[in-house]
């Protein structure tokens, strides 16, 4: 039985797509959307701590410490590296790093003014290629890093994967009985290519599922 030492911050989940990367964080000041509100209501936002955990090792590695009024989402995998998304609030960044395990490094990938988003609604990092999207509360899907789109979307629908220029998302239907179809969408313009009823999982491996 191994011992690992993760001060207090226990709900750890799988990178998706990584196959020996898990990652957990605590939330000092709530969730990204949240501490943006306390900040932009002028209250103290305490930075929450990013931890990545290697399996089998059982490693603990914290590529970055935050400071006061910086905040981190959730962390993705592409090419072989683990990608950090963190908005730093007084300073009206989003900062993409990227980190480097076997290098030991952590280097800054790309950076772009908080501007560029309405707000932190469901701003995430999702692939393949690696993209910064958002999904805001009025159903507006964007894409905003390295490439941008902005289309709308249906009440129920929501992003799952890329795979080359098809957007992948999940809508779901209560008409009476309950049922799920993915959505499969062009980019940049969004337009709907194919319709399959089911569910879309995607796999520790990386593969995709449709289950129909």
């Amino acid at each position: 039985m191994k011992i690992i030492p993760t001060n207090g911050i226990y709900n750890f989940q799988e990178i998706p797509g990584s196959t020996c990367w898990y990652w957990c964080c605590d939330y000092a000041s709530g969730d990204l959307y949240e501490a943006q509100e306390l900040f932009e209501s002028r209250h103290p936002v305490n930075s929450n701590r990013l931890l990545l955990i290697r399996y089998p090792e059982g490693e603990v590695v914290e590529p970055i410490r935050g400071e006061a009024g910086q905040y981190f989402g959730s962390p993705a995998w592409e090419d072989g590296k683990v990608y950090i998304l963190m908005v730093d609030f007084p300073r009206k960044t989003i900062s993409l790093f990227r980190y480097d395990h076997d290098l030991g490094e952590t280097t800054l990938t790309a950076e772009i003014p908080l501007g560029a988003v309405k707000d932190c609604y469901n701003l995430m990092l999702a692939q393949s290629p690696l993209m910064m999207i958002r999904q805001g509360a009025e159903n507006d899907f964007q894409v905003v890093w390295p490439e941008k789109a902005d289309f709308a979307l249906e009440n129920t629908e929501s992003f799952t994967c890329r795979e080359g220029e098809l957007l992948y998302f999940s809508r779901w239907y209560e008409d009476p009985d309950y049922r799920e179809e993915v959505v499969v969408r062009h980019f940049p313009n969004g337009e709907i290519r194919e319709l399959i009823p089911g569910v879309l999982m995607e796999m520790p491996d990386g593969q995709k599922w449709i289950l129909g």
